[in-house]
């Protein structure tokens, strides 16, 4: 039996006393009021409502060592980044690597793998996979559904997923970007209960009165925080925080704890925000999570203060974890399947042959999973086009990572490049490789260097080459938090140094292929309109 002195924070009776809490058999066997002289406030432990670990790069056992020292005690998972490319064997890798450490990670069921049937993924789960993973009580939810056209279309398919997941009385996570109206309201009635994708106050707004579960999200690439934080005073019963995808050098910095820090400076009451931060999660998707009550797991926090959450010790089942930014999680063995099954190009693969010089282009916008689809001119050269470099009008190209097959090009601007290129297996959610460049010998050799490792993210510029490998899967790392974050920062860093202005380029770079989310993307089977939903020419 042991004992922690604090300023106990009770969220949902909204007060703050001097307490002590008994553990016992990783419970909280007793908790009493009692005078002493101790400052530190023992509070819930912090949950990402949504966050695909792959995106941190790390396995999740790795990932727990770093988000612990934030204060983040559990987590609401979506595997299917692994699983778009190893399938139930990669949800099944994540749910045994996060077994081995003491954060609570709670995966759910991928409903779409693939996302589109418009790109070649690594595998398929259909409704009957998706029954007999909600078969089991390692699976808690069923994972956005990303194929809001199918809802609306009443997909065979798609329904019969959404009606496994209700009839294991799990909840359906959503992901429907700027839909309202009556089609968010037929998406919402088929039994949808989140949505982590608005970019807009209204949009929110709107959902959250049609009976919607909103989640504030501030990732590496999408931060829709300052549009939507305006809401949570007035609906922070039904509100949540979350990443969804975070790179490890932002990890490494802060996590949840960031989010309430900025809440709770913007005037809005803590109380509400540890409600969204702490309480909220565990009562929507029943996470086996205490919440700092007598009979629950001992899972909780220690902190400086309540304004900018500094995390003096995090406990999970009564255990110290992480004190002082240390963590206490020691790493495990674990094995690296990946699917990589091609072989090397050559510059003429990435020739795009026309007679026109004016371009459909993808516009990247800093911050967004979104895109736009503009017009402008590529250099027409002996009937093939190149990048304008002078207009930041670059090449893109998608390769297919499954089989050899020939590669997808396009164009894109907000990238920046002046020379070189930058490339990644990283490329939601099919994960093959995408590479932005400014010609295409570059282009080539950052593919190459991606296929030579099996995976990873690269920046080259001649001789000049930064690669991070990620031989899991292709899209994670085997190695620490710390080290993968700072190869990250320094791939991150050259990427800038060849001209891109954006915060995060290898995260943008990323959503690039990302086919769900509007507008104009490229998958490796061609450029393709998210609004149209279906493929369009480069050329007009």
């Amino acid at each position: 039996m042991k004992s922690v002195k604090g300023q106990l924070v009770d969220i949902e009776n909204r007060r703050i006393f001097p307490a002590e809490v008994i553990i016992e058999n990783k419970k909280i066997v007793e908790i009493k009021e009692s005078q002493h002289n101790e400052r530190q406030f023992i509070m819930p432990g912090f949950i990402d409502a949504h966050i695909h670990i792959e995106s941190s790069m790390l396995v999740p056992s790795e990932f727990a060592k770093v988000a612990t020292i934030h204060g983040t005690v559990a987590t609401v998972s979506d595997p299917h980044e692994i699983a778009n490319v190893l399938g139930i064997d990669g949800v099944n890798f994540m749910i045994e690597n996060g077994k081995k450490v003491p954060l609570k990670f709670h995966f759910g069921a991928p409903s779409c793998v693939p996302a589109t049937a418009f790109e070649t993924a690594g595998a398929t789960i259909n409704a009957e996979a998706i029954k007999e993973l909600m078969q089991s009580p390692d699976i808690f939810y069923l994972a956005e559904m990303m194929n809001y056209p199918g809802v609306l279309h009443d997909d065979p398919e798609v329904l019969e997923k959404i009606k496994w997941a209700q009839h294991f009385n799990k909840p359906v996570d959503g992901h429907a970007p700027g839909l309202l109206g009556k089609d968010a309201e037929k998406y919402i009635n088929s039994g949808i209960s989140t949505d982590h994708e608005c970019f807009t106050y209204e949009e929110a707004a709107e959902k959250l009165a049609l009976g919607m579960k909103i989640l504030v999200r501030e990732g590496s690439a999408a931060k829709n925080f300052e549009a939507l934080i305006d809401l949570l005073p007035e609906h922070y019963e039904h509100m949540m925080f979350c990443s969804d995808d975070k790179h490890p050098d932002d990890l490494v910095l802060g996590h949840i704890n960031q989010l309430c820090q900025r809440a709770v400076a913007k005037g809005i009451d803590v109380f509400k925000v540890l409600q969204a931060a702490c309480i909220n999660p565990v009562k929507h998707y029943n996470l086996n999570v205490g919440l700092l009550k007598e009979g629950d797991a001992a899972d909780f926090i220690l902190v400086e203060n309540l304004t900018d959450f500094n995390v003096l010790k995090t406990y999970i089942d009564g255990k110290i974890v992480a004190e002082n930014g240390h963590s206490d999680i020691a790493s495990v063995h674990f094995s690296t399947p990946n699917n990589f099954n091609i072989s090397e190009k050559n510059s003429e693969d990435f020739k795009l042959k026309t007679d026109a010089e004016d371009v459909r282009v993808i516009e990247a916008l800093d911050g967004e999973l979104i895109s736009n689809e503009i017009e402008a001119k590529a250099i027409l050269k002996d009937g093939s086009l190149s990048s304008n470099i002078d207009d930041d009008i670059l090449k893109i190209s998608v390769v297919n990572r499954y089989e050899d097959k020939a590669p997808s090009v396009a164009f894109i601007k907000n990238f920046g490049l002046k020379k070189g290129a930058i490339a990644s297996s990283v490329g939601h959610d099919s994960h093959n490789i995408i590479v932005v460049g400014t010609s295409d010998e570059e282009i080539c050799n950052a593919v190459n260097l991606i296929i030579k490792n099996k995976g990873g993210i690269c920046a080259v510029n001649g001789e000049n080459q930064k690669s991070l490998p990620l031989p899991v899967a292709g899209i994670i790392s085997d190695k620490d938090g710390w080290e993968t974050g700072k190869l990250y920062e320094e791939i991150d860093q050259m990427a800038k140094d060849l001209g891109s202005s954006l915060k995060a380029p290898f995260m943008t770079l990323s959503f690039m292929a990302l086919l769900v989310i509007p507008d104009l993307k490229l998958s490796d089977k061609g450029l393709f309109s998210g609004k149209k939903f279906e493929f369009v020419g480069v050329n007009f």
